[in-house]
């Protein structure tokens, strides 16, 4: 199954597609120097394939190529980030995040 990850800028959110469809997205809010994670969520029929975490590892790649701080307001961003430590250096400490 093809699976695609892109930034769709326009609504704010990085969407997961498989074989064409969205599957899943990480709605964020950009700010000058972070991203705020708000909401990630994958549709049912998507569900136990990993997408979620596929989705959110590439959204943090991004993040840090692009030099911004985040805050994981999202709780499955958060969980994403304490289990995988390498991201840990980009959460923005100042905001409680």
């Amino acid at each position: 199954m093809p699976v695609e990850i892109v930034d769709n800028t326009e609504h704010s959110r990085f969407e997961i597609f498989v074989d064409g469809a969205v599957a899943g997205f990480a709605d964020y809010r950009l700010l000058p120097t972070k991203i705020v994670f708000t909401h990630t969520e994958v549709q049912p029929a998507y569900e136990g394939q990993g997408l979620a975490g596929k989705l959110v590892g590439h959204a943090l790649d991004a993040s840090r190529d692009t030099g911004l701080r985040v805050v994981p307001l999202c709780p499955y961003v958060a969980r994403y980030i304490e289990r995988h430590p390498s991201y840990k250096d980009l959460v923005d400490d100042s905001v409680g995040g």
